[in-house]
């Protein structure tokens, strides 16, 4: 016990002195205006309330468009205006402030920081970032997913939706998940996941979602635990503990993916049948082939780690697309005069589906896929908007305030997709995918999915809000359209022989022995670089 005193006194004490040492550089500095009283050692971490970025966006309208925290001992600038967001990601700036800041908690979740979206800016990062948008995210393999794994999982839920129909609800966050989840295995490893009859989710996709939701509230920018070495040393709230069991899980689960691939890759090669092209090969497969050239560079932690980041993105923002039903009528007859009710629509309907994508960019602007843009760090001393950065501080990007910002913006709290338009909002910057160099390389894939999910699920299902309220529901009632069965039948009969087995219903509901988990069925993950 005694040891415990003298440690905690030491460690008060030399906190102490390192906030007196701070306080007293920042008298030779030029930093932006920020909340006058600051608490020691933890700075301003008190005043930051959840959500964090409605808390922040509060604090830039009472101190300006560029406000100054610290947070523990690090310094932190908060960007609220576009002005400043273009400045902070053009030229040599955007340069500078390239890096991730590296919590603690971070890092047993992100590989030691080895994931494409938190890793810093150098060698490692930029072979990362040519991998995901030469080999994985390309235009041409964009395509290739929609036309064949994005495709064929929308009939399958919509399947799925129409047969349980009786109930007429539906929880829209978990068949949203559940939808991406499926997506997501059959790209990254060509794996189906495993239903049962009454389940209305997948063993695979309740298991990654109970522990995506174990590891994000532990990890963040305004966690105490990453500012305060001795509840860290203490593991006072467990948080540790918890972190570790739930990065463990998701490891043995992706691992899995792996070894399956690799064992799928030797069998084709022992039957000199490995002709595959990269474009039919699973995102772990085109990996695991680079392994072979450069082992040292795509190594199993590379492959895990490009695998995590890939998977979160599609969901949020895929989530954020239903909020709002009360304007869904006008999609419908959209998408009925453009696509008719004798087929599916597909890719090719896109383009001339505008009001479609009007709601995508308004659900995205009032709720962007990831709010706070992920934290950058300083890498040297530089200067925003002429006020001093010193190296190691870090910048965050309030995309949630921006977005709202009444003088870009005529009435922004409201859902009007119509502001866009005829191009009325040329010009007019957003960025639900990050800006400069560290921008989501999956911009691509998940609006092209985005369009398909939402115009499919408008064209087959009549929706309306379940409950009262205003904010997000939570439930909504989806009776299939008149059409929805023919439409589905129609496709199937047109569907050629080796490609109909996704297609049908009986195939779709019962459990799959997936190759993938040697009798047990598919498996995977989600995010934004």
């Amino acid at each position: 016990m005694e040891r415990f005193y003298s440690v905690a006194a030491v460690t008060v004490v030399l906190l102490v002195l390192l906030h007196h040492l701070l306080m007293k550089r920042r008298k030779h500095q030029r930093l932006p205006p920020g909340p006058r009283f600051a608490f020691p050692i933890l700075g301003h971490l008190p005043l930051l309330k959840k959500p964090l970025h409605v808390s922040l966006a509060d604090l830039a309208a009472r101190h300006g468009p560029i406000v100054h925290l610290r947070l523990g001992s690090r310094h932190t600038f908060v960007i609220g205006s576009v002005e400043l967001a273009k400045e902070c990601f053009s030229g040599e700036l955007d340069v500078a402030i390239a890096n991730r800041p590296h919590f603690p908690s971070i890092k047993e979740a992100s590989f030691d920081y080895s994931v494409l979206s938190l890793a810093n800016y150098g060698a490692h990062w930029r072979t990362m970032r040519r991998v995901a948008t030469v080999h994985l995210l390309s235009a041409h393999r964009v395509n290739i997913m929609s036309d064949d794994v994005i495709a064929r999982e929308l009939r399958a839920m919509v399947r799925r939706l129409a047969a349980r129909a009786s109930s007429s609800r539906v929880e829209l966050k978990r068949r949203l998940f559940e939808l991406s989840h499926s997506v997501l295995m059959e790209i990254m490893a060509q794996t189906r996941n495993t239903y049962s009859e009454d389940e209305d989710m997948s063993k695979e996709a309740r298991e990654m979602k109970e522990i995506i939701e174990a590891i994000a509230p532990l990890v963040g920018v305004a966690n105490l635990w990453d500012y305060i070495p001795l509840l860290r040393w203490l593991d006072v709230y467990g948080a540790e503990r918890k972190l570790t069991d739930a990065v463990n899980r998701r490891n043995v689960f992706i691992y899995k993916m792996i070894d399956a691939e690799r064992q799928k890759l030797k069998q084709m090669e022992e039957r000199k049948s490995g002709g595959d092209t990269d474009d039919k090969k699973s995102m772990i497969g085109v990996m695991l082939e680079l392994q072979k050239t450069e082992p040292d560079v795509y190594t199993d932690t590379f492959i895990n780690a490009l695998v995590a980041t890939t998977s979160t993105t599609m969901e949020w923002a895929m989530t954020l697309l239903l909020n709002h039903p009360d304007v869904l009528n006008k999609a419908q007859q959209e998408i009925d005069s453009n696509v008719g009710e004798g087929r599916l629509l597909d890719k090719n309907d896109l383009p001339h589906l505008p009001y479609l994508h009007c709601i995508i960019s308004e659900t995205l602007r009032l709720y962007p896929a990831v709010p706070m843009l992920l934290p950058h760090e300083a890498s040297t001393d530089c200067k925003i908007h002429g006020y001093d950065v010193p190296a190691g501080s870090m910048v965050l990007v309030n995309a949630y305030a921006i977005h709202r910002d009444p003088a870009i913006w005529e009435d922004p709290e409201e859902f009007r997709p119509e502001r866009f338009e005829h191009g009325k909002a040329e010009g007019k910057i957003m960025m639900p995918f990050g800006m400069g160099r560290r921008k989501c390389p999956g911009e691509n894939l998940a609006m092209r999915t985005m369009g398909l999910v939402l115009g499919v699920l408008l064209q087959c299902f009549d929706w309306s809000r379940v409950g009262d309220g205003e904010g997000t529901p939570e439930e909504a009632a989806m009776p299939p359209r008149l059409f929805t069965t023919a439409s589905l039948q129609l496709h199937a009969s047109r569907t050629t022989p080796n490609r109909c087995h996704a297609d049908t219903h009986e195939e779709t509901d019962k459990v799959r022995q997936g190759a993938a988990w040697g009798g047990g069925g598919g498996v995977q993950e989600t995010r934004g670089q």
